[in-house]
């Protein structure tokens, strides 16, 4: 499973280890890692204002993730007050593969999972649920939810998913860093996984 916010097809994909997933665990964290992506560059202070938490609390979490390289301290701005910090490009992979056998890693992987998809969800929710009834005409109809189950083997399956990676990859090398009149940040989603087979379910349960 992967995750990647600032694609692109000279991107390297980052696997995180058990270290990475559990400095990933912590929702601030989560939270802040998300703001990172999605605003740019930020200081303890910038975050604390926008998370609604003291400048303490995200400075401490700030560098709980600087020890996992999962952001890094900007190029030339630390001459300020304040340091400023920013995600490194590129994507970040879960995989249960990289800390199996370890059951701290494995408990790890889990929390981080579960915490990013809840986050997920949650702006899902929040756009399809209200906000796209104030949106402008134009972002209504630059939205989209849908989905399709189809019937594939495995090969197939990782096929496609390579036929859609390439697709969202491309996009974001060709828009990576766009500035202007109607730019706004776009989540782009594509979920694939094998559906739990109800009928042997209910054959095995019989």
């Amino acid at each position: 499973m992967s995750e990647n916010e600032t694609p692109g097809a000279d991107d390297e994909r980052r696997v995180l280890d058990a270290g990475a997933l559990r400095a990933l665990s912590h929702p601030l964290r989560v939270r802040i890692f998300d703001v990172l992506a999605q605003e740019g560059p930020q200081t303890a202070s910038t975050l604390a204002e926008i998370l609604g938490e003291s400048s303490g609390a995200t400075s401490y979490h700030l560098r709980a993730l600087a020890r996992h390289a999962l952001i890094r301290e900007v190029a030339g701005e630390g001459g300020g007050r304040e340091r400023w910090w920013e995600r490194p490009p590129g994507g970040i992979v879960y995989d249960s593969r990289a800390v199996q056998g370890s059951p701290a890693g494995e408990a790890a992987l889990q929390v981080a999972v579960t915490e990013m998809h809840r986050r997920r969800n949650d702006d899902l929710m929040e756009y399809f649920g209200g906000r796209i009834d104030r949106e402008p005409e134009e972002w209504v109809d630059a939205s989209a939810s849908f989905t399709s189950g189809i019937s594939m083997t495995p090969e197939q399956t990782t096929e496609l998913i390579h036929k859609i990676e390439a697709i969202i990859d491309e996009a974001g090398h060709r828009y990576r860093g766009q500035k202007g009149e109607g730019v706004r940040r776009v989540s782009v989603r594509a979920d694939v996984f094998p559906l739990k087979n109800l009928t042997n379910t209910k054959e095995s349960s019989s």
